[in-house]
């Protein structure tokens, strides 16, 4: 009895951590920028900032974004408010580089990967 009760208990264990790891879509708001600028490797700021002021890498964060990916070995993702998400596709997010956008995907928690299912401009918020 012990046994199958300790079986029970490692089972419901073992579902409540799979169902923590694939939560399912999520919607995600953010500005796609390059894992250098936005990981502080070559920034103070978590930003383009002190890139574009040495204008070496563009006059745009889209600019500076594309740039580091392409000469600087960095890779496009996702900037939260709070986070910085990798993006399995990174195809998809080339051409929203430097904007905010909003994204619908699965995150996989152990790399903190989203993997994309849509992504879109974020749209502006009306101005009264």
């Amino acid at each position: 009895m012990k046994a199958i009760l300790l079986a029970m208990m490692l089972l419901a264990s073992w579902q409540a951590a799979l169902s923590a790891d694939n939560s399912g879509p999520q919607t995600f708001h953010g500005e796609i920028s390059d894992s250098s600028c936005a990981m502080n490797v070559h920034s103070l700021s978590a930003s383009h900032e002190e890139m574009l002021k040495r204008k070496t890498t563009g006059n745009t964060p889209a600019e500076c974004a594309r740039y580091c990916v392409k000469n600087m070995g960095s890779n496009f993702v996702l900037v939260t408010k709070k986070d910085v998400y990798h993006l399995a596709d990174e195809q998809k997010a080339e051409p929203f580089a430097g904007e905010k956008v909003v994204i619908r995907g699965t995150l996989d928690k152990k790399t903190n990967t989203i993997q994309i299912a849509t992504i879109e401009q974020e749209a502006a918020k009306p101005t009264r």
